[in-house]
């Protein structure tokens, strides 16, 4: 299955050309430094590309102190991460190994350069990309979470951190290392209780998914006061395509991304039949490209950040009011917000949502399912590829579906080898009725629907994969929406493009629109394709 991006050691190395750094010294300055010098800490802003003329740097740990990796950056190579192309924070620290010349860059140049230079761009991104591949293989980051098996809080900000590709490293609260960790730690932790560190040294206090994006930079552009030409709600296969497409046409854009980039599609633990790639690729893989892709453009993605309420302004621009009580300037917005499964209507499910009940099925909660069943609820691709995944961790997974077939909803391919698999088992008319355990999920009574007859499944995994609810409640009072709440577009909505809504300036793409296919290839055509609507708006 292909992964999402090269693996650094296998790479060969392209250096970039003289003419490259030629450009790079009409921009930049060159630096003398003596050995050991600090050039960035790990959570500092990375804002500089450093080219190396002279001497040696190092990638520093942000746990140790020590050199990261065995090798270092000689002469023609160049230091970075690949949140320098977002502005994010340094994952790593750097400093000289002995006296060194460099080439300073400041990050807004260096981003225009290299849209100007697609050959240099291409080198820059491959090594940063493959960097932060090994970085998120080698379990040395530099946020430590400990005791997600005890705190629903830490396994949420373990699933935040995992979906947007924030290397984490996951303690058991009582494991020799979290107490050498906690011990470390000058902030006097209580080593029975879970926590988050940064760093070496900083314990987040009453840990949420929303400072750990402010800590690592993924939440910044919202508030400044700049207006955006095109604000795109929702970071999924088809916002990430919009993303591409409109920084590439030179257009200023935004992402606004709820919780991770992906969306829904992100949950998939493969996807086989998306084109290009036939050995197939997670939804957090392939959407992750997309969002390098999208910031090697211009693109800015912002998270976790949900939309509210959309306004038109006297000028004819937008104002996106965000739940945090920001706003958000554009000229024109694109709805990408996708949808979500539908919550079950069984008693405790908000209790075991995190500790037991679950809406994805990734690695950060297959570890949770080991010497035990699982179960999941749905009929769809996406249950489907949850089955085949879970059943390398389960005893067992029991596969709940409401009507008597798979035929009309899920692939041939995929529900050939649910039957085929002896690990899993597809319970046909049959759903959930109660959810049993007090701190964590421990079992699910089944019934079926013709007979009545229940029976308990023993299950520390509950996978709800079913149903389709629209994410626009905060479009309720703005554009027009079908009975489902879809939004409307085109014909349907009385504009005269295909992705138009009843609101000039606002189109949808994606799983959100009404009528559309709900697949990832569809998603990312529409995407592709509605920033051509969206520059001929605002040429007009």
């Amino acid at each position: 299955m292909e992964s999402l991006a090269a693996d650094l050691k296998t790479m060969i190395r392209t250096p970039l050309h003289e003419s490259h750094v030629a450009r790079m010294r009409e921009l930049g300055v060159v630096r003398d430094y003596a050995a050991g010098t600090t050039l960035s800490r790990f959570g500092e802003p990375a804002d500089t590309f450093r080219y190396v003329i002279e001497g040696r740097v190092e990638a520093v740990d942000a746990i140790t102190g020590e050199r990261y990796a065995e090798s270092t950056l000689g002469p023609t190579q160049f230091a970075g991460e690949i949140s320098f192309l977002h502005g994010g924070s340094a994952m790593l620290g750097s400093r000289t190994v002995e006296p060194s010349k460099l080439l300073e860059v400041p990050r807004e140049a260096m981003l225009s350069l290299m849209s100007q230079i697609p050959e240099m761009s291409d080198i820059i991104v491959n090594v940063f990309a493959a960097r932060h591949r090994r970085l998120l293989e080698s379990n040395d980051a530099g946020l430590v979470l400990i005791g997600a098996e005890a705190s629903k809080a830490i396994r949420e900000i373990g699933a935040f951190a995992l979906r947007n590709r924030i290397p984490v490293r996951s303690l058991s609260l009582d494991s020799p290392a979290a107490s050498e960790e906690m011990s470390a730690c000058s902030q006097g932790l209580c080593h029975s209780e879970p926590c988050v560190i940064f760093g070496k040294q900083q314990v987040i206090e009453d840990p949420t998914p929303a400072k750990i994006a402010a800590l690592f930079g993924l939440d910044m552009a919202v508030g400044e006061a700049r207006q955006f030409d095109v604000l795109i709600v929702g970071g999924g296969p088809g916002g990430v395509a919009a993303g591409v497409y409109a920084g590439a046409e030179g257009l200023t854009a935004l992402v606004l991304e709820d919780l991770t980039v992906g969306g829904q599609a992100g949950t998939s633990s493969r996807i086989e039949n998306y084109m290009g790639f036939p050995t197939g690729i997670s939804g957090a893989d392939l959407c992750w490209r997309g969002e390098v892709q999208a910031m090697k453009f211009g693109t800015r993605f912002a998270m976790p950040r949900r939309a509210s309420a959309l306004l038109r302004q006297a000028d004819g621009s937008f104002r996106v009011q965000l739940a945090d009580g920001a706003d958000v300037c554009a000229r024109a917005v694109v709805v990408a917000t996708g949808v979500q499964y539908r919550k079950l209507p069984l008693e405790r499910l908000s209790d075991l949502e995190g500790a037991g009940v679950y809406y994805a099925a990734t690695d950060l909660e297959a570890r949770f399912c080991r010497a035990s069943d699982a179960v999941v609820i749905g009929g769809g691709n996406s249950a489907g590829q949850a089955a085949m995944f879970l059943s390398r961790y389960a005893t067992h997974v029991h596969v709940l579906v409401r009507s008597d077939s798979l035929a009309a909803s899920m692939s041939d391919y995929l529900l050939s080898r649910l039957e085929e698999d002896p690990a899993i088992t597809i319970h046909f008319g049959t759903q959930v009725s109660a959810l049993h355990g007090e701190e964590s999920l421990e079992a699910v009574t089944v019934t079926r629907r013709e007979s009545g007859e229940s029976h308990q499944i023993p299950a520390c995994g509950l996978f709800i994969m079913v149903g389709a609810a629209p994410n626009t409640t905060w479009l309720s009072d703005s554009v027009a929406l079908d009975k489902k709440g879809f939004v409307l577009t085109g014909t349907a909505a009385g504009a005269n493009s295909s992705f138009a809504t009843s609101v000039p300036g606002v189109f949808a793409v994606g799983d959100v629109r009404s009528g559309s296919v709900k697949r990832v290839a569809s998603a990312v055509g529409e995407g592709s394709v509605v920033i051509s609507e969206v520059f001929a708006y605002l040429s007009d």
